[in-house]
């Protein structure tokens, strides 16, 4: 499929506008619209811009693989991008915020080279935890991250609306 292809097909699941503005496909999404002009190029595993209803704005600390003890866990990239999301998520969850509610995640990773290596895999690890909504999202490189051990750290927004 081409890209334009792609772009058209992705706006359109996107419930596209004149920008690819629409509602989130799932209809949820705590009142937050997934934005994806169709001039640039397709969004793969983020949304360009995500525009939040008045809501309760929760911000996220960086997370990274530590367990209860405080021990990094995973022996690689893919192992500790699923603990740093879990405890992300438990910690959105216990400020009332789902996973459909985040707006906005910058990932850390000491090395954006195995971090693209391994995206295909990390996706798989995104949509068994959080599904099919993207947050606007930014991969940073990192030197070295608070815990020498850690490979990846996550931080982020969410908008927690009544329901």
């Amino acid at each position: 499929m081409s890209a334009e292809a792609a772009g058209s097909e992705q706006s359109e699941q996107a419930g596209a506008g004149a920008y690819g503005a629409g509602p989130p496909a799932d209809g949820g999404g705590g009142g937050l619209e997934r934005i994806n002009p169709p001039h640039l190029a397709p969004p793969t595993g983020f949304s360009h811009a995500v525009r939040a209803a008045p809501g309760t704005l929760v911000f996220l600390a960086g997370q990274t693989a530590l367990d209860g003890s405080g021990k990094i866990v995973g022996d690689g990239i893919v192992e500790q991008f699923e603990r740093a999301l879990t405890n992300l998520l438990e910690v959105a969850a216990a400020a009332g915020a789902g996973p459909s509610d985040l707006a906005k995640l910058t990932v850390f990773a000491v090395d954006v080279a195995d971090y693209r290596r391994n995206a295909r895999e990390l996706g798989r690890v995104w949509k068994r935890l959080v599904g099919g909504d993207f947050p606007a999202m930014a991969v940073i490189g990192a030197t070295r991250l608070w815990d020498e051990t850690a490979l990846v750290e996550i931080e982020g927004i969410a908008v927690v609306r009544e329901r």
